[in-house]
């Protein structure tokens, strides 16, 4: 009984197709991100913050959920709508202003209709490339992996809303 374990584990061994670079299928999608804090319809909401982020030159410990449009060009209403980004973002860094970003690209329109990437990582946010990992996906992007490159594109520091261009490069 043993030895017919053995001889099918070595069967399926023999017939499984190692996965080479070559045969993985790269994408790379460009959207615009748009956190909208002000106004009476914010895409980001303030949800919590620490003892010290009052204080803090960085709002270090600020919690902000978001629903970020995603569109094709960098105009929030004259652009089409792509998706959507959902998650959250916190003020992690106590020196610098950087935050801890934990979101979904979900699309919404066109051929990625119905499908999710999974992004996360450290955004310096005055650094002018941030990069942050592609750690998953659903639908098309099953099995995604891979890396997002932001930079921001406009900046109201008297409102606080931004636009921020994505270059995610994803392999699957």
């Amino acid at each position: 009984m043993a030895s017919a374990a053995l001889f099918f584990v070595l069967l399926a061994m023999a017939t499984m197709q190692p996965q080479t670079a070559s045969s993985e299928k790269e994408t790379h999608l460009k959207v615009y991100w748009h956190d909208v804090v002000s106004g009476p319809d914010p895409t980001a909401v303030r949800v919590a913050r620490g003892a010290a982020t009052n204080t803090s030159k960085t709002a270090f410990g600020l919690v902000t959920v978001i629903d970020d449009p995603l569109t094709e060009g960098p105009g929030l209403n004259s652009s089409r709508l792509m998706g959507r980004a959902q998650g959250t973002y916190i003020a992690a860094g106590k020196d610098q202003l950087a935050m801890l970003m934990n979101m979904n690209f979900v699309f919404t329109t066109g051929k990625y209709n119905g499908s999710s990437i999974a992004i996360m990582g450290h955004n310096a946010v005055f650094t002018k490339v941030r990069e942050m990992a592609v750690i998953g996906g659903t639908g098309v992007f099953r099995w995604a992996r891979g890396y997002a490159q932001a930079r921001t594109h406009t900046l109201d520091l008297k409102t606080g809303d931004a636009t921020v261009e994505y270059n995610v490069f994803i392999r699957l």
